[in-house]
């Protein structure tokens, strides 16, 4: 098999397996392509054998050319991701990435986490769950954190009622208060494979996200599998399930959204609840200008 054949095969399981954005698509197979170039490797066999001293050598080289640590911590999922591929391919029952932590990044103020990093939050939980529908159903669950700015109790409570989701979606917030959220296209077809994949029945009147034993699945879990997602990609511990909530409304908030129809998207009993994400893009404009201004 070519390289070239092997870059078509990563990429249509991506694109096509496990419905990754266009984006995403492109990162993860320039970063296979790298690593191919840097091992020589012509199939799956040889990949597969890539080890953790491998890929530090390899980061190394691309710490070398002036990759910075974010990006490091990206290259190292992206190349473990497809080591997890080519181990299956080559017939391993149970394949695993190499043992290796990307770097550490400092600490800084905390912020809302950009789309990008949200994404790539959702797609490594699916990537590097032990069981297919559990990391389908753990991107499902951040997707709707981030997409529709729920709290992850809400998430949880859903039903199986709720699995064929429309563009909004109803849900109960604190306090018995029901309001509806949009759902973006990407959550809709994340909740519908994770539908698709799940081996338990989803009666209506069911939790829709269960658990690996078919109980309803807890927020400590989902809580887990953002932590190993974070640690790898090298975001501050401030990125959790929690965050992406806040991500949406500043993000919205950024888009031009006033504060009485976010107070409502967020289910917020008061205005001033609400009013912290002011402060919160204030500081993000605030920064922006200083790395733009000449004086700044």
């Amino acid at each position: 098999m070519s390289t070239a054949e092997i870059l078509e095969t990563w990429r249509a399981h991506l694109a096509d397996n496990r419905r990754r954005s266009p984006h995403t698509v492109r990162a993860y197979v320039a970063a296979a392509a790298r690593l191919l170039a840097a091992r020589e490797a012509e199939d799956w066999a040889a990949v597969a054998a890539t080890e953790a001293h491998h890929l530090r050598a390899h980061l190394a080289a691309r710490r070398g050319e002036g990759l910075g640590n974010a990006s490091t911590a990206r290259e190292l999922s992206a190349c473990k991701a497809f080591i997890v591929f080519a181990r299956a391919q080559s017939g391993d029952p149970e394949p695993a990435a190499p043992r290796l932590r990307g770097p550490r990044l400092k600490k800084g103020l905390p912020r809302p986490v950009t789309p990008d990093e949200a994404e790539n939050l959702a797609s490594h939980v699916e990537d590097f769950a032990a069981i297919d529908w559990i990391g389908a159903r753990d991107r499902a669950v951040l997707l709707l954190l981030y997409g529709s700015g729920l709290r992850i109790a809400e998430a949880l409570s859903l039903t199986g009622r709720d699995a064929s989701m429309g563009e909004v979606l109803q849900v109960t917030g604190k306090g018995g208060k029901q309001r509806v959220v949009p759902v973006l296209p990407i959550t809709r077809a994340a909740v519908a494979e994770y539908v698709r994949a799940c081996p338990w029945p989803l009666s209506p009147s069911d939790p829709l996200f269960r658990g690996a034993k078919g109980g309803p699945l807890s927020p400590g879990m989902v809580q887990r599998a953002m932590a190993q997602a974070r640690r790898a990609l090298g975001l501050p511990d401030t990125a959790t399930p929690h965050a992406l909530r806040h991500s949406f409304a500043t993000h919205l908030l950024s888009a031009g959204a006033d504060l009485r129809s976010l107070q409502e998207l967020l289910g917020h009993a008061s205005l001033g609840s609400t009013q912290i994400y002011t402060r919160v893009d204030a500081a993000a404009l605030l920064e922006n200008y200083r790395k733009a201004h000449p004086r700044g």
